[in-house]
């Protein structure tokens, strides 16, 4: 029942690609157009683009810096965190159960084989992954769907994991409005940061796949 509940949501939620015209955005000023139309609504609606982006593997940052750009460092972070976590569970169910048919359709994109990691350590792998912004987003759900780990860890390690992500990108897209000021410098600045950080858990990462698998 499940599963075809699951079928029915993502055909209906493709089907709305088609007739809305939806992630044809390419820049966050686009999204931000899109999802302030809604008025009141736009919270919702944008936690709702963040669901299902990864049907359509568009890129994550992007839409959270949006997130920043429309609703500001605080409440962008809590919209982007919601609807990461969103997005996070439905990738990681759509493997869960459609494992064999989404490694087919999304052949050319290179998943994580960590399903001998996570028996061991499948808290720390997903939290790390999630330190890792140079790791796409979906592809680590759908890596740890395909796996053997918990929910409860994988939803857990992400919502930790994300967060400096969360706040850097926030913060850009926040600072966006003042370019050229001391504040959009210092943002990018934590975001090179974060991104030389990452690098290092990268390579920590990599080291123990290759000492475990």
């Amino acid at each position: 029942m499940k599963k075809i509940l699951l079928f029915v949501l993502v055909g209906a939620v493709l089907a709305s690609f088609y007739y809305f015209d939806l992630f044809s955005f390419t820049n966050p000023a686009e999204i931000r157009d899109y999802v302030l139309s809604y008025g009141k609504l736009a919270p919702i609606v944008f936690i709702v683009l963040f669901t299902i982006v990864p049907l359509t593997l568009f890129p994550d940052a992007i839409l959270a810096i949006a997130g920043g750009l429309i609703f500001g460092l605080y409440e962008g972070s809590i919209y982007i965190m919601i609807g990461a976590l969103c997005g996070a569970t439905l990738s990681f169910y759509i493997a869960r159960f459609y494992g064999c048919w989404i490694k087919e359709k999304l052949k050319n994109e290179k998943f994580l084989d960590i399903d001998k990691s996570i028996k061991k350590n499948g808290f720390l792998i997903i939290f790390l992954l999630r330190l890792v912004p140079l790791v796409p987003f979906d592809i680590i759900s759908y890596s740890a769907g395909f796996s053997s780990i918990k929910y409860r860890d994988f939803i857990v390690a992400t919502g930790i994991g994300i967060i400096p992500g969360v706040i850097v990108y926030a913060n850009i897209g926040a600072q966006s409005l003042d370019f050229g000021s001391s504040s959009f410098y210092f943002s990018i600045a934590f975001l090179i940061g974060l991104i030389v950080i990452s690098m290092m858990f990268k390579n920590k990462i990599q080291k123990k796949f290759n000492e475990e698998l």
